[in-house]
């Protein structure tokens, strides 16, 4: 039957499943490519993995030695920890994806509101959303480096560029459809004012909706992110999964990779959460 509720313990059950086929896919993978190079490292399987986080969780040495103007030899010895590259890295990556997803979000929904509300408006951007919405930020990495540099900047325009186009689209969607004629007429009735109406009865009844496609612009703005810290950033997820790639180090890409995909299932959870507690009605329907 079409939507037809099944128990909590079927669909924890079904959960487990879930995990254990792509455990199963994943073991057979690395089956093959053993057959294959029993020497590869680029799919790991259970030993390389362990043995891969102890000796990413273990302290690393390494000697440098200089020459100093009087020919003396200065052998200097440091001791680093791969707990000191993730932190360095995640708040690089996550200040950088915190910031362009505040602005993007912010203009997104500033303009799906306006367009959603004044049809001047509408008929004067909807063209080029639907134009800047295929054009992908990946493809514009020259056309940012002119404009913003290498820096911060870089990361924080590619973000907002590639979510708020369609952002917009989702809030003016919504507050077109979503919002029945009658309610505004009603708070005109009751003499409510332009703004009151766009925050009290238009935002109240779409906020479900930005929240929603908010969270899903989180998946592409990583995309984006990780694309630029890969070519440009000396610190981020992006450039420590450059250099570890070339070094062909895939246990701690994999570490990575973990971090990545458990922070942004806990943002995405996170979000979840605040749309039940915010708008139960729209949970409930």
């Amino acid at each position: 039957m079409i939507r037809r509720p099944i128990s909590k313990f079927s669909r924890v059950l079904l959960s487990i499943v879930s995990v254990a086929v792509l455990l199963l896919g994943y073991s057979a993978l690395c089956v093959a490519q053993k057959n294959k190079n029993p020497s590869d490292t680029t799919v790991p399987n259970l030993v390389q993995l362990r043995d891969g986080v102890v000796r990413a969780f273990s302290a690393q040495t390494r000697i440098t030695r200089e020459t100093s103007a009087d020919g003396t030899t200065v052998v200097t010895e440091r001791r680093s920890f791969f707990l000191s590259w993730i932190w360095k890295d995640f708040t690089a990556t996550w200040g950088r994806l915190l910031a362009g997803l505040a602005l993007g979000i912010l203009g997104g929904v500033a303009i799906g509101l306006m367009m959603g509300c004044y049809t001047p408006v509408e008929a004067l951007l909807q063209t080029p959303l639907d134009f800047l919405s295929k054009i992908p930020p990946t493809a514009m990495l020259a056309l940012f480096f002119v404009l913003f540099g290498t820096g911060f900047d870089l990361f924080i325009a590619m973000i907002a560029f590639g979510i708020m186009p369609t952002l917009a689209q989702a809030v003016h969607t919504g507050a077109k459809k979503h919002v029945p004629q009658e309610l505004i007429d009603k708070a005109h009735t009751l003499g409510a004012s332009q703004i009151e109406i766009i925050g009290n009865v238009i935002f109240r009844q779409i906020m479900p909706t930005i929240i929603e496609a908010s969270r899903l612009c989180v998946g592409p703005a990583m995309v984006y992110l990780i694309a630029a810290e890969w070519l440009v950033a000396d610190v981020g997820f992006g450039y420590r999964l450059r250099i570890q790639s070339r070094l062909l180090d895939m246990s701690v890409v994999y570490i990575y990779l973990v971090i990545l995909a458990f922070a942004g299932y806990i943002v995405d959870l996170a979000m979840r959460r605040f749309i039940a507690w915010a708008c139960p009605w729209y949970i409930k329907s």
